[in-house]
């Protein structure tokens, strides 16, 4: 690059931040003597996720247990999901244990 292209890139560029920061200054709205008033964080909300059974009613039972996370804070959030991970973690596992004999099956 020449000294002369590179000293009207800066020249372009110094006037384009220039013309950058008066139009800042214009849009920037003017301060108020009267302080905002403070915003309160807006409450728990359902989501109004709709929980499809699922025909097994330990599952089914976990599933719902989610709706009490609605009406939580987000701290509340993290106790509900965990309840309901181990839950149905335990109900799979269930599912891959062999199925114990009643007692009249062990008859030789």
């Amino acid at each position: 690059m020449t000294d002369e292209a590179a000293e009207t890139r800066a020249g372009a560029q110094s006037a384009a931040g220039a013309d950058a920061g008066a139009e800042a200054e214009a849009g920037a709205p003017a301060e108020s003597a009267e302080p905002a008033e403070p915003v309160e964080p807006a409450g728990p909300a359902a989501l109004g996720v709709v929980r499809t059974p699922t025909g097994h009613a330990g599952v089914d039972a976990h599933l719902a247990r989610l709706a009490d996370a609605d009406h939580l804070g987000a701290d509340g959030h993290v106790e509900v999901y965990e309840d309901v991970h181990r839950g149905l973690r335990e109900a799979l596992t269930a599912l891959d244990a062999p199925p114990v004999p009643g007692p009249y099956e062990n008859r030789s």
